[in-house]
């Protein structure tokens, strides 16, 4: 996983599409779900971690 299209294909493969027209909200949500998707061991530790690095970053861009 290397980019935040990378994420939200993992989230679309498990049915996940967001969209909001936030960013903010949209990092925000998706950072939800992929929080959601670890605690029921849908993804593997390493996924997670990429994933969250992921939307982080792109969070504190301006």
């Amino acid at each position: 996983m290397k980019n935040l299209y990378d994420v939200m294909q993992l989230l679309k493969s498990y049915g996940t599409v967001i969209y909001t027209g936030d960013r903010q909200a949209d990092l925000d949500l998706m950072e939800d779900e992929i929080k959601e998707l670890y605690k029921q061991q849908f993804i593997s530790a390493k996924d997670f971690s990429a994933a969250l690095l992921i939307l982080r970053q792109r969070r504190n861009e301006k």
